[in-house]
C-alpha cells in the first residue's frame, strides 16, 4: 500500500443546482467519469456543472467518514461548508 496515497471528499454543483458529494483517490479523473455520465447514477441523471469543493484526507477511511458526515448536512450547512458569499452558486 502506498503511504503516500491520498484521499479526497469533493462536491459537485449540478446543472439543475444540486449537489453531490463523493470521495476518491484522484479528484481528476472521477471528475471527468462523472462528466462523462459514467460516475454514478446522480451524476448521470444530474448533469455536473462544476466542482465546488476538494477537501484532502491521508486515509480511506477518513474520507468515507466525511462524505457520509456531509451527506447529512442540510443544503443550507452544505452551502457555508462550501462557503460561497451568496445565495446563488451560479452567481459566485
Amino acid at each position: 500500500m502506498d503511504k503516500n496515497k491520498k484521499f479526497y471528499v469533493y462536491i459537485i454543483l449540478t446543472v439543475n443546482n444540486k449537489l453531490y458529494c463523493g470521495y476518491t483517490d484522484d479528484v481528476e479523473r472521477r471528475y471527468k467519469l462523472h462528466k462523462e455520465g459514467k460516475g454514478a447514477k446522480f451524476t448521470k441523471a444530474n448533469k455536473p456543472f462544476k466542482l465546488v469543493y476538494v477537501k484532502e484526507f491521508d486515509t480511506k477511511q477518513e474520507a468515507q467518514k466525511e462524505e457520509y458526515r456531509i451527506k447529512q448536512l442540510t443544503r443550507k450547512q452544505k452551502e457555508k461548508l462550501i462557503n460561497f458569499p451568496c445565495d446563488d452558486l451560479y452567481t459566485c
